[in-house]
């Protein structure tokens, strides 16, 4: 069985540091690169693409709200559809402009912190980001959270999808994370993190803060690059997953 491994990355910003992204590269199989709405600028971004190449690892765009100050995890309110779909646009643009000028295509969409968090519950922002990718190249895969309306959005456009886990996040009864303001929403421990994803993964179900499954297909399963200890997080799940039998391939693969 094939299984991806993303991560977060290229979330510095000037001289501000955030991640240790060239360890990361070495043991993920797909990256999502800020693209300098939440964080990021266009060194890091061409420095991140240009490691996750040498890596062999597929590069995504990971657009967000324009919220350098509050990394993009506030819910900024009063926008259109129109205009956020023209900034998710935006940004998958630079980053993929970025990307073309070493050769190496983008594979993946995936929106960041409150965007993605409200898009996978407002069926008007998810049609917008699934607008937006159809719009710039329809053969881009649109990481979704499964059975949220960001996954019907991507089957109403017809781009190919991605269902994703997270392996450092708590889940609702809805299927919804946790929101990090409460008590157990962030995994740390790296042992428990990877021991649950095996749960799901063997049970293809997410498994809520209370033990509840929600059936779904996992193709991919995400470690935040900003937690403490993703690294080594990260490292333990893919041991895990490997001498559990899995392949681990970037999305555009586990899905082809």
């Amino acid at each position: 069985m094939l299984i991806d491994l993303n991560s977060d990355m290229g979330e510095s910003f000037g001289a501000w540091k955030m991640g240790e992204d060239q360890e990361m590269l070495t043991i993920v199989t797909s990256a999502n690169i800020a693209c300098g709405f939440h964080a990021g600028d266009p060194d890091v971004m061409f420095n991140t693409l240009s490691a996750a190449r040498a890596n062999g690892v597929g590069a995504g765009a990971h657009p967000s709200f324009l919220d350098i100050q509050g990394f993009g995890r506030r819910q900024i309110l009063g926008e259109t559809p129109a205009q956020i779909e023209r900034q998710v646009i935006y940004q998958i643009g630079a980053l993929q402009a970025l990307a073309a000028s070493q050769g190496y295509p983008l594979q993946h969409v995936k929106t960041h912190g409150a965007m993605g968090n409200m898009a996978a519950e407002d069926p008007l922002l998810a049609m917008a980001v699934a607008r937006a990718i159809h719009s710039v190249d329809p053969q881009l895969i649109m990481v979704v959270m499964p059975g949220m309306e960001t996954e019907k959005a991507a089957e109403k456009m017809g781009l190919r999808m991605v269902r994703e886990i997270y392996a450092d996040r708590a889940y609702t009864e809805s299927g919804t994370l946790v929101s990090r303001k409460l008590p157990g929403a962030v995994i740390h421990d790296a042992q428990q993190a990877a021991a649950r994803v095996m749960q799901m993964l063997e049970s293809q179900a997410i498994i809520t803060l209370d033990g509840k499954k929600l059936p779904t297909r996992i193709d991919s399963i995400c470690v935040h690059g900003d937690t403490p200890g993703a690294v080594e997080m990260a490292r333990q799940l893919r041991t895990l997953l490997e001498s559990n039998g899995l392949t681990l391939a970037p999305m555009a693969k586990v899905i082809a």
